[in-house]
């Protein structure tokens, strides 16, 4: 089936790397491979290239392409990496992280897998046929649960990537996390967050490094927000 929107997705990488938001050449194959088309709604599927956030229902959105991108960037991603995303939504950015630790030109017993948290059942239903329909669904496993306390089950993990904000970065991440390993989060109020890079140096020492400003849902559970109003008032009234 002729791939409709191919010009399009080339032209948004090209964009993309001319920007600087794309650095390495395999989160350039990752997001070329990938078609974001089949990962939003069909009323906004003609912006599927455009450099924005589209909504996906249930108050949620699809990254802007430049944030999937800096985020990838920012992981370090390698292949057969052991991954745990936050936040699934439609499934777009899992399938851009499975493309870099699982690519489909690699042996499949040297792959990576991508474990991925959604608390709206709706939107993982939506996800997991977006990445079926993609061909994804042996490279990612999407479940249902609070993210903000991570999925112990298949911990520890080379890279966790959290793609809503939290009010502090939770503990049950950083305890899931591998020694040497790297958690990606943006961390701030309801209306202004800062995406940072945190790394677990040993059990008793980790670091973190505030990268640039950002904006995202927020993050919603034990350890994050209670509820989507929540950080609002916290730090409005």
């Amino acid at each position: 089936m002729k791939d409709i929107f191919e010009n399009d997705r080339y032209m948004m990488v090209d964009r993309l790397v001319r920007d600087g938001y794309i650095k390495s050449e395999k989160v350039k194959q990752a997001m070329l491979r990938v078609p974001r088309h089949l990962f939003v709604p069909e009323n906004v599927r003609r912006l599927a290239y455009e450099d924005t956030p589209l909504p996906i229902g249930f108050g949620q959105t699809i990254s802007a392409p430049h944030m999937v991108a800096l985020m990838c960037e920012l992981a370090d991603l390698e292949i057969g990496m052991n991954v745990l995303e936050v936040g699934t939504g439609s499934g777009y950015h899992a399938a851009v992280i499975a493309e870099i630790i699982a690519p489909i030109d690699v042996e499949k017993r040297k792959w990576g897998h991508v474990f991925t948290i959604e608390r709206i059942p709706e939107l993982a239903k939506f996800a997991r046929e977006n990445l079926t329909t993609a061909g994804y669904s042996e490279r990612v496993t999407v479940i249902v649960g609070d993210g903000t306390r991570g999925y112990a089950e298949k911990s520890p993990y080379d890279r966790i990537i959290v793609t809503a904000a939290a009010p502090s970065i939770p503990k049950p991440l950083i305890d899931q996390l591998k020694v040497g390993g790297k958690l990606i989060i943006p961390v701030g109020d309801r209306f202004l967050q800062y995406l940072y890079v945190v790394e677990k140096k040993s059990e008793q020492e980790v670091s973190s490094k505030a990268m640039i400003p950002c904006l995202f849902v927020p993050l919603i559970g034990e350890h994050g927000w209670k509820d989507a109003i929540e950080s609002y008032e916290r730090n409005y009234f």
